[in-house]
């Protein structure tokens, strides 16, 4: 015959696993509903502080035009209307549009950009051409694809286009130097066109493709591609030795 404690100890682990397969599911959903809240006030707070960011005091609200995806298998972009006080200096502009692009929509679905990523410098340079430079997590935490790749480009460069008229072209850095794809697929070593009506692309400034090796674009205007091969100078006709000087007068 079993002892009694015996029987008593089986008895408080079998309760004791009733008891925890009906408490485990209920601990399981609680853990994800604070992960969920703790999301939710993360992206709260991204969104305040990009639209203190984006904030222009004393300027009027305008009609930013926002490209995220539309939520269709061709990844195809969307137009979003926001109200935002836009600057009218056009790289703060630029940086209050593409603040805003990177704080997302509403519907997290539909986002073209990391929610980690982060804008650290934006500037114009004379010719149209903006420099974007991003944090890692622009690289890192992106899809790997080049569906969800081209199409957080094209969601920066037709964001720029709608609301900031001088630019013509865009760079994209990741952490202040240009890397070869953005997540292993689309090459970030070219510029790409912002403007339809842009004439065609100027050459890299030489301090920016010295401090980051970038390649010299065409004088054509073909993003991406390389200077052809430079053409070898034409044989130079020897010039007549002193004394063969033809003279005044003199037939050759």
């Amino acid at each position: 015959m079993m002892p009694r404690w015996r029987t008593w100890l089986i008895g408080m682990l079998s309760l004791a696993v009733v008891i925890a397969a009906i408490y485990f599911p209920i601990l399981k959903r609680r853990l994800r509903q604070a992960a969920q809240v703790q999301q939710q006030s993360e992206e709260q707070a991204r969104r305040e502080l990009t639209q203190s960011l984006a904030a222009s005091p004393g300027e009027p609200l305008a009609k930013a035009k926002l490209f995220w995806s539309s939520g269709a298998e061709d990844g195809s972009l969307t137009p979003v209307t926001v109200d935002l006080p836009l600057s009218k200096d056009p790289v703060l502009r630029g940086k209050q549009v593409l603040n805003t692009l990177l704080a997302g929509p509403v519907d997290a679905e539909l986002r073209t950009v990391p929610p980690d990523a982060v804008l650290l410098e934006f500037y114009l340079l004379p010719d149209g051409t903006a420099i974007a430079d991003f944090s890692e997590a622009m690289a890192t935490s992106i899809p790997s694809g080049i569906a969800s790749e081209q199409m957080a480009v094209d969601s920066i460069a037709k964001t720029l286009e709608a609301n900031v008229p001088q630019v013509r072209w865009l760079k994209i850095l990741i952490h202040g130097q240009e890397v070869d794809t953005l997540a292993g697929h689309l090459d970030l070593t070219r510029t790409f066109l912002v403007s339809a009506k842009s004439a065609p692309m100027p050459p890299v400034p030489a301090a920016l493709r010295g401090a980051s090796s970038l390649p010299a674009p065409t004088a054509g205007g073909s993003p991406g591609s390389k200077l052809p091969a430079k053409r070898p100078p034409d044989k130079l006709t020897p010039a007549t030795p002193p004394g063969k000087l033809a003279q005044p007068g003199s037939k050759p």
